[in-house]
Order: structure tokens, then sequence, then C-alpha cells
């Protein structure tokens, strides 16, 4: 094709790119803040009052996080450390353990903890013959605890395996007990990552809405009060500006997180390999970890397996009995949202990645200040809870030239963009180690462009995309709060159908959709792992 004609198609992906990220990342931030703060042309903060009338709800929001924080810390340390000074077979079941609460929603365990904990659940009234509330902050605590911890102690333990391990095989020639290595050695060089992810889970407790709505009881916080403003009340001006309060904490713990994620990269590293520690795995600390690890791990085990149990089963007079009742219950709603809902996740997860690639591309390669700037009005959605992000899309597209409520494009363009911050790090970190001079060479030899992007940018991403799109297609299958405002009834997806009928009291049906949901996963992730065993076993024939 003539330069020329690769010079147009070149300059109009790029504005393609940058437009998007105006329009569906930007546009709808600026609506948030505009319909919070400005009333007919000037600034009205009346709506603010709720700060002072409603204080009870920061205060809840603000504690429930804190507490969150320190219990899913404190559970991913433990989980991170047993992992790496455990044997490769024992990590491989930590780590598939792990996977279940990454790939399920977010307040699947919420269900589980109902079935299991509640007036009528297995163990409280089964087993131990009690009848108690499960409801309050004592309950979203622990289950959000439950949700963040995996993630977390995923973080944990790739930051371990980077670690130079000089200092601990020092420690160990010289006679050092296990509990001083764990206490002086280890614990200590984990502190700039302790501090990322209690960053993080501090974040994603003040944005949860939908555990502390099925859970929470007379408890409320923020976020389920920004739900309720519009499900309940139907008042937009009063969700925007709960979601811009929710911002602003958000905001200072995001900043936070840039300064200490960049300590992670800057953190000295060693040339291991990423295998285990050869330690002794005894003393108090140690077992103390080790009992914490396990503990946390069967409750995984166990609240997953109450739900699997609870789709298939049902109670009849005190006691349990195989059913397909709930399925054949649920038949209507899993042919056609299952579809659906699929068809969804795989267009958000493609496209996201794809956006990702390039839009890096352009930013680090091509080395465009404008496509820098887009690409940090790319990590916003990272940084709002997911209500933030869907009052957004409502008020930014309800009207023409732009009105797109109602139609599942909007669903599309919503999930699309809320994974883009990960689809774009992924792909950053990929072009960050594509060798320059590969690049240099095609152009020196008159490729274009058009070609780096086609013949070598694309070609040695695959990795990257195939991860980004695991992941972009797992989250969407598993994301309720950015699209609880945007769907229609007639276009539901999995997610929302499993949140109505569990807070309608369904729970068998809301455990035959989770456990459908964790089963789509499973399987999209199980290929992903497929193919990337088959390519390595013909890397290592060639």
């Amino acid at each position: 094709m003539p330069n020329k004609f690769l010079d147009i198609i070149d300059k109009l992906l790029m504005l393609l790119i940058l437009l998007s990220i105006l329009v569906f990342i930007l546009y709808p931030f600026i609506s948030v803040f505009k319909t919070a703060l400005v009333e007919n042309g000037s600034i009205e903060l009346s709506h603010f009052s709720i700060i002072k009338q409603e204080s009870y709800l920061i205060k809840n929001s603000l504690t429930t996080g804190i507490y969150t924080t320190i219990l899913s810390t404190l559970f991913s340390i433990m989980i991170a450390i047993y992992y790496y000074m455990s044997t490769d077979r024992v990590k491989k079941i930590i780590m598939g353990i792990l996977m279940l609460t990454i790939i399920s929603p977010p307040f699947v365990t919420s269900l589980s903890y109902i079935k299991l904990f509640g007036k009528r659940g297995l163990i409280t009234y089964g087993i131990l013959g009690l009848s108690i509330s499960p409801y309050g902050q004592l309950g979203i605590v622990l289950m959000q605890s439950l949700g963040f911890t995996s993630m977390n102690a995923i973080l944990l333990i790739g930051y371990l395996g980077q670690l130079d391990k000089t200092f601990i095989e020092s420690a160990r020639s010289l006679g050092a007990k296990t509990t001083d290595i764990i206490k002086d050695i280890i614990l200590p060089l984990m502190k700039p990552a302790i501090t990322v992810v209690m960053l993080l889970s501090f974040i994603r407790s003040l944005s949860d809405f939908s555990t502390p709505r099925i859970i929470g009881g007379a408890f409320n916080v923020l976020a389920t009060e920004a739900y309720l403003s519009v499900i309940a009340k139907g008042d937009i001006r009063r969700a925007a500006t709960i979601s811009l309060i929710l911002f602003i904490p958000a905001m200072i713990v995001f900043m936070l997180y840039i300064k200490r994620f960049q300590s992670l990269s800057t953190t000295q590293h060693g040339t291991s390999s990423g295998e285990g520690i050869s330690v002794k795995k005894e003393g108090f600390l140690y077992n103390l970890i080790k009992i914490g690890a396990i503990f946390f791990l069967v409750w995984i085990l166990i609240q997953y397996a109450s739900i699997i149990m609870s789709a298939f089963t049902d109670m009849y007079q005190g006691k349990l009995y195989f059913t397909l009742d709930h399925f054949r219950e649920s038949k209507l709603s899993i042919l056609d949202v299952f579809p659906r809902t699929i068809f969804v996740s795989f267009i958000s997860g493609i496209t996201s990645s794809v956006i990702g690639l390039i839009l890096e591309y352009y930013a680090f390669i091509r080395n465009y200040k404008s496509a820098k700037i887009m690409d940090f009005i790319a990590t916003m959605p990272y940084i709002v809870p997911g209500t933030f992000f869907g009052i957004g899309y409502i008020l930014a597209f309800n009207k023409p030239p732009l009105e797109l409520t109602g139609t599942l494009l909007i669903v599309i363009l919503n999930v699309t963009f809320r994974q883009l911050p990960f689809a774009s790090k992924i792909g950053y970190s990929t072009l960050s180690q594509i060798n320059k001079d590969t690049i240099n060479s095609v152009k020196d030899l008159g490729g274009h462009n058009f070609y780096v992007i086609k013949d070598i940018i694309f070609p040695l991403s695959k990795s990257s995309l195939y991860i980004s799109f695991v992941n972009g297609f797992t989250s969407t299958m598993t994301t309720i709060g950015s699209i609880i405002f945007l769907v229609y009834p007639q276009q539901k997806l999995a997610t929302m159908v499993m949140f109505d009928v569990i807070e309608s009291g369904k729970y068998g049906v809301g455990s035959v959709i989770a456990f459908l949901i964790i089963l789509t996963c499973l399987i999209v992730n199980g290929l992903y792992y497929f193919l990337l065993s088959r390519k390595g076993k013909a890397k290592n024939v060639s």
C-alpha cells in the first residue's frame, strides 16, 4: 500500500483510540462532577449536606474499609509466606484455591455465608443448633476479606518470587532460626508490597455495594446508598454526589498507591529463579502462619463447596436431598442470559486488550505526548467505584448525539473501558521488553509504522493479549457495580440475575447461576493455560 494511504490509516487509528478514551472515560467522569456540583449554571453544594446529616454512612464505610484491610492483609501475608516456603505441589494447590475467588462474582461469598451461617445455616443451625443473624458489619467485613485476600496474596506471592534470596540463604548458613528469618528478613522486605495491598483493599472496600446490600441488613454504607439513591429513590444527583464523596478518598489512596507501586519496581531484586527457599519449616511464627493460611484456604473451599452443594440440593424437614429443581427454576434465565453474558464478555475482553496495546504503542514506542496523557486518563476507571463509572454513563449517554441508554452497546462500552487500565498496563509491560533494534530495523528497511504494528507489535504481544483477554472476559463475567444502572430488564447479564434472585431469597437459584459463572470462567482460564502449555512444549521440542 502507498505510504500516504498508510499515513492516513496510522493517524486515523491514533485519533480513534484517543477520542474513544476522551468520550468513554473522561466524559462520564466530567458528567458526574458536573451533576454533583452544578445546578442551573452555578455551583450548588446543597446535596453535600449528607456529610453532616448522614455522617454515619461515612463512618460505616471507613470503619468497614479499615477492618477489611487489616483482616485481608493479615491473611494474605500468611498465605504468601506459606506459599513461598512450600513445595511445588503445595504451591499448585494453593494457587488453584486462590483462583476460585478471582473467577467468581464479588458477592458470591455472601451467598455461601448465608447458607452456612444464617438462621437456618448448615453450620450454625444444622450442626451447632444455633439460630443467629448473619447480617451486619461483621458479615460484610468477613466476606469482603474473603474476596480480597486472594488477589492480595497473589500480588505478594509474585513480589516474594522476585526477591533476592541471598539475604535468606546467608542468614540460614549462619544458623538463623526460621522465626528470625521471617521476622527480620522476609517481612521487612515485603513492606512495600504490603502497603500496596492495604491501599488496594481499602479502595475496593469503599467501592463495594453488593456485599453490604446482601448481608449488611440495617447496616448501610456510602456505596450502597449511592445504589439505593438511583434504584429506590430515583435521585441521580444524590447518587452522583455520594459517588464524588467516595472518589475523594479513593483518589488520595490511589496517589499513595502509585507512589508505593513505583517503590516496588525500584526495590532491589535478585536473579533468583522464583523457586521456594530451603528453610526449616519450624518455629512458633511459621506454625502460626501455616495455621492461618490453611484456615483461610479451607474456609474458601467450604464456602465454594456450599455453593455447589446448594445448587444440587434442597432441605426438607431438616434433611438435605439431591434435586435439580434449582436448575429447572433457573432454566429460562440461563438460556436467555448466559449467551448474552458470554458475548459481552468476549467482545469486551478482545476490544480492551487491543485498545490497551495500541495505546501503549503510541505512548511509549512512538512517544506521543497526547497518547501519554490519554494513558493516564485510561487508568481513571481503576480509581473509582464501579457505581461511579456506571452513573457517569447514565449521565453522559442519555441524550443525543450519543443516546445509548437502553442498548446493549452501552454495557459493552462500559465494561470494555472499565477493563482498560489492566489491559494498558499489560501492554506496557510487553512493549517494554521488545528490543527497539527490532523496530528500528523495520524502519531502516523502509517499513511503515503500520507494518511495525502488524508485523512486530502484535506478533510479539500474543501472550499479553491472551492474558489481557482472559482478565477482561473473567472480569466482565463477574462484574456488577459499573453496569447495575445500565442494563434494562430484557438485557440483563448473569451477575445481575444472580444478584436479584439472592436479594429475593432464592438462594438455590443463585447458587446455580454462581456455579455456572465460575464454571464458564474456569473453562476460559483452562483453555488459556492449555494453549500456554502447548506453546511451551512446542518451544522445548524446537
